[in-house]
């Protein structure tokens, strides 16, 4: 009897073992813009960027890769009032290397802005809004994404950086989430143990 409770248990852990590790968690790494980069938007696509956040969902994980020229531009994470009026004093985070990645640590809602003066009040600037663990999204203001008429897609131009292929459209989702996997495990677990 007991040589079977010690196989049980093995067959327990290994059970629980192989669903953590086909609990895989899929990250996405989005470069802002797509093909027309961190710039200031053309006169032939002045809202770039609410339109290409408006085109992508946002969750914990991803990254915002910002690519432009470090001598002509920067990126600044604003509050929504400094959003609005495009204050660039007191910025909640500064990056000026060209090649800026942000990582989305928590949900809610994230304010860009280029940290060049006159930059952001020609739009370029880039609101998004990142789900919660409940899956709900924060509402967009009226000046954000979901403010634009729905228009035909802008075409998209080389930049100084070369054709960089378009991240994938949708992002993969989790597959068996490890929080019902680690109670199902448990639940096993405790009923094998029971019966022993």
């Amino acid at each position: 009897m007991a040589n079977l409770r010690c196989l049980t248990k093995h067959f327990i852990c290994a059970c629980q073992l192989l669903f953590l590790l086909q609990a895989e968690v899929f990250c996405s790494q989005y470069k802002v813009g797509d093909l027309d980069a961190w710039g200031i938007p053309t006169s032939a696509n002045p809202q770039v960027y609410a339109k290409w956040s408006k085109n992508h969902s946002f969750k914990l994980g991803d990254s915002l890769l910002f690519l432009y020229p470090p001598s002509q531009d920067s990126v600044i994470q604003v509050t929504e009032q400094s959003y609005n009026s495009c204050d660039l004093k007191d910025p909640i985070l500064y990056m000026n290397n060209g090649n800026s990645l942000f990582n989305i640590t928590k949900p809610g809602e994230y304010f860009f802005t280029s940290g060049e003066p006159g930059h952001c009040e020609k739009k370029q600037k880039l609101y998004i809004a990142v789900l919660s663990g409940n899956g709900s999204a924060a509402l967009a203001p009226s000046y954000g994404p979901s403010a634009l008429p729905d228009t035909a897609s802008s075409p998209s131009y080389t930049t100084v950086f070369g054709n960089i292929p378009q991240p994938p459209s949708s992002s993969p989702s989790l597959g068996f989430p490890l929080f019902v996997t680690a109670v199902v495990a448990s639940a096993t677990w405790g009923i094998i143990n029971a019966m022993i």
